[in-house]
């Protein structure tokens, strides 16, 4: 088999231009060296503290942070982001790596997310890409959207006896001699309940604005946590527009004086009683602030379906955080792509 030229790679990468490569879009509208600096405070030691200068040099921290990003696009574990990597050129091309240039392994892919996640720098770098936003003239209008969804993880199967030692903060009897096995238990995860089903993992909470369909706040809890409790995570003040969307979960007195006394408008869903159902008015009422709420739908969907769905394979809420904020981090990266597409010039 005769080896691949500089013409036919050339060949190839016009190939995949012509069926208009979405990562290619990505890279044009991202600016990656912005994050070297948050990144590499996390990923280099200071020069005084370095003992030698012997050895491989550390893979660059943006070809690494565009490899996370990779990976929360297409929902792909460790091994899969180094195999995809050596197997597609348009992977190659994002990350700017050639046929003879070094791979990054999946160990260092696991590696740098852990330090990201320790340092907890995923909100940083979040805020960070906030910013370029809102200098693209992509600020946040329109009003607030607020809704969770559940981000599964692999179930633990415990007893009943040791999910309620984990439940009241305990270590189960048996676990601290089985450091092996404790080591792939997740007792940061919890159960709940929709529509009916039974769910394991944690909770996805996020704040969109309405005109632009873009993740503003998010906040990682367990699966159990109401919806509601996680709001004073997620309000802001920045958007121009004083309206608050949600479901009826988060509907209550104490929200709606929360809403007042922050001048904001609320107009989330009502609820029926036991005994006393939503008027016909009531009813149509939902349904017109429906047709505003879906939208945050389409981000949870396009999560779900278009970006290999959302399981975490991790261990842990701290590395959980970490998965789940670069997801809605890629998120926001790839729907820039389509504003830039649908409107070049933001007022």
């Amino acid at each position: 088999m005769a080896q691949m030229g500089f013409f036919d790679l050339s060949d190839r990468y016009a190939s995949l231009d012509a069926k208009k490569d979405p990562l290619v879009a990505i890279d044009a509208v991202v600016p990656w060296e912005e994050f070297r600096a948050t990144l590499e405070r996390v990923w280099r030691k200071p020069e005084a503290e370095r003992k030698s200068r012997a050895g491989r040099k550390p893979m660059d921290a943006v070809l690494m942070f565009k490899a996370l990003v990779l990976s929360a696009l297409y929902n792909l574990s460790d091994d899969q982001i180094e195999y995809q990597v050596r197997d597609r050129l348009s992977f190659m091309r994002f990350l700017g790596l050639g046929l003879q240039d070094r791979v990054p392994d999946a160990k260092t892919v696991w590696l740098y997310r852990e330090a990201l996640a320790k340092a907890g720098m995923m909100e940083a770098l979040f805020t960070q890409f906030d910013g370029h936003l809102a200098r693209q003239g992509y600020i946040a209008r329109g009003g607030q959207i607020l809704d969770a969804s559940i981000v599964p993880v692999p179930r633990n199967h415990n007893t009943r006896d040791e999910n309620k030692a984990i439940k009241a903060g305990e270590t189960p009897e048996g676990w601290a001699d089985k450091p092996a096995m404790r080591s792939q238990k997740d007792t940061d995860a919890r159960w709940t309940k929709k529509h009916g089903k039974s769910h394991y993992g944690y909770k996805n909470h996020v704040n969109v604005d309405r005109t632009h369909k873009l993740v503003r706040r998010y906040h990682v809890s367990d699966a159990a946590l109401h919806d509601s409790q996680a709001v004073d995570h997620l309000l802001m003040r920045g958007n121009t527009g004083s309206g608050v969307w949600a479901d009826a979960a988060y509907r209550s007195e104490e929200m709606e004086a929360k809403l007042k006394a922050a001048k904001l408008t609320s107009h989330i869903h009502r609820k029926g009683k036991r005994g006393k159902p939503l008027t016909e008015q009531a009813k149509g009422s939902n349904r017109t602030k429906s047709t505003v709420r879906v939208r945050v739908e389409h981000i949870f969907g396009a999560q779900a379906n278009d970006m290999g769905g959302t399981l975490v394979r991790t261990i842990g809420v701290v590395r959980a955080r970490a998965k789940i904020g670069m997801k809605n981090l890629a998120y926001n990266m790839r729907r820039l792509v389509q504003l830039r597409r649908l409107n070049p010039c933001p007022a």
